[in-house]
């Protein structure tokens, strides 16, 4: 890899959508905390430096600061809205409280700069704070204006010290990405030829670097980002490669089933199954609290899949499908605790595995199925609906039962199957129900029930990093109420989730 971006994230809402913007535009972007050392900046190639937004105040006790020798690597540096005012305010400008904060869409008036090449004159940015900077420090220009912002951009070209006040990777700001490229092109002077697709051959010698003569035992679920895990470390080190299919009596309806003969008939992987349904469910009975059954199904599989690699031959390493999304929602690096993913903030301390192996962890969703596609893997399975490791654990809010499975099984599939009978199986990112736990009153047969409650959840995303609610046809939600309440014993009501992601999650648990 020759050409690298790395984003320090001062804590902004939009911290991955930076990283995802610079993806897009054909360079390898890595985000990483302040705390990160010299070395972890510098990696094996670094092309430039974006300093994300955040919502501190440069000016007070206790602000956010990065190490001084961020400005020294010989890299370009674009701030963006914190980031701007922080070179703003260490450079000898002035940052203050706006007189009157600017929030949400305002024209812009952009000079002739190679940041701001082919930005329409009077094109609507988005902005989001409270402070601003009224004076720039010597040495600077500034490039960009709106009526409540006199320095909406500003550039030091010698210095190569570049700021916005306005969050371009947002999709408000019109032509944001353009920025981006500019950045990346006409600052940086980067080729922005990078694909995730381009990356396999990489990955696949990084894997027999780190495996050497090594045994690898894999976990698969069915999912997508376990499937192209699999295939890579396959590609990388042939048999020495076994897969492990647990079932751990928290799949949908004849999952087990579909899963093992995929495996085997389409991908010619060697796998084992192993049913330990009653193992899983015994462990979590009468558990309520999301993260307690996510750090319990986590150990549990390590256990399981220790008890296998034993069996098989002492296996050195564990192969996980971690993806980006995952690391971040854990809280790797510094970063806030969202969810414990199973295969992440869910493992144990004492893994009896020489290492882990992780080669999606830093890719997001789509640049993994695209990865996918270019290793020749069945649309299918590239596009089969995400399922999380828990499983149906974190779909029953509250205890898990047999019962409470079963209903949820039962609805689920019924989604499932209307979702594809009409037509809407890739317009839609996730789709799943939810076992809600509330009981409510209604009527059928002109008598009297007092039964479940089931949620339905559909979005659309391009990442998992952000998430709208799906606007489903009423006619299709209709004829989904109808059969889940009709055909699934004691359910007598339907609700939709309207919730994007943030405030929300994709999952509710």
């Amino acid at each position: 890899m020759t050409e690298r971006i790395v984003v320090l994230d001062f804590g902004c809402q939009y911290n991955q959508l930076v990283a995802r913007r610079v993806r897009e535009c054909g360079v390898f972007s890595e985000l990483l905390p302040l705390s990160a050392s010299k070395e972890r900046v510098l990696g094996n190639a670094l092309s430039g430096i974006i300093l994300t937004g955040g919502p501190d105040s440069t000016y007070e006790k206790g602000a956010r600061t990065c190490p001084d020798w961020v400005f020294t690597l010989g890299v370009p540096v674009l701030g963006i809205c914190y980031g701007m005012q922080y070179i703003a305010q260490i450079n000898g400008g002035t940052v203050e409280p706006c007189a009157i904060r600017e929030y949400g869409r305002k024209a812009a008036h952009f000079e002739n700069h190679p940041l701001l090449e082919g930005m329409k004159e009077g094109g609507i940015v988005w902005m989001t704070h409270n402070d601003y900077v009224s004076r720039i420090p010597e040495g600077f220009n500034v490039i960009a204006t709106t009526d409540c912002c006199p320095a909406a951009a500003f550039a030091d070209d010698e210095r190569k010290l570049y700021g916005v006040q306005f969050h371009c990777e947002v999709s408000h700001t019109e032509n944001g990405n353009r920025i981006f490229k500019n950045f990346l092109k006409n600052i940086c002077g980067l080729k922005c030829e990078w694909t995730p697709e381009g990356s396999a051959d990489t990955l696949i010698e990084e894997i027999r670097a780190q495996v050497g003569d090594g045994r690898v035992v894999a976990g698969l679920s069915g999912g997508v980002d376990s499937s192209v895990a699999a295939v890579l470390v396959h590609k990388a080190i042939g048999d020495r490669l076994t897969c492990i299919f647990v079932d751990h009596g928290l799949l949908r309806q004849n999952e087990a089933q579909e899963v093992m003969e995929f495996y085997r008939d389409s991908l010619g992987l060697n796998i084992i199954a192993v049913d330990a349904s009653e193992r899983f469910l015994k462990k979590l009975e009468g558990v309520v609290d999301p993260e307690r059954k996510r750090k319990i199904i986590g150990e549990e599989f390590i256990r399981v899949f220790e008890e296998q690699a034993k069996l098989i031959g002492d296996a050195d390493y564990l192969l996980q499908g971690t993806i980006y999304p995952d690391v971040i929602e854990s809280g790797s690096g510094g970063a806030c605790v969202i969810k414990s993913h199973h295969n992440v903030g869910g493992l144990p301390e004492d893994v009896n595995f020489k290492g882990i192996i992780e080669p999606l962890k830093t890719l997001f969703k789509d640049e993994v199925r695209a990865l996918g596609e270019s290793l020749g893997i069945p649309a299918n399975l590239v596009w089969r609906q995400p399922f999380p490791g828990p499983g149906l654990a974190i779909r029953v809010i509250g205890d898990i039962t047999k019962e409470k499975l079963d209903i949820l099984r039962q609805s689920d599939y019924i989604l499932r199957r209307e979702v594809k009978a009409a037509g809407l199986e890739r317009a839609l990112w996730q789709y799943f129900t939810v076992f809600t736990g509330i009981r409510s009153v209604g009527v059928m047969g002109d008598l009297r029930t007092y039964d479940y409650a089931i949620g339905v959840r559909a979005v659309t995303s391009t990442d998992a990093m952000s998430v709208e609610w799906a606007e489903i046809p009423f006619p299709v939600l209709r004829r989904i109420s109808e059969c889940i309440i009709a055909e699934v014993p004691h359910v007598n009501r339907v609700v939709y989730d309207i919730t994007s992601k943030p405030p929300g999650t994709i999952e509710w648990e």
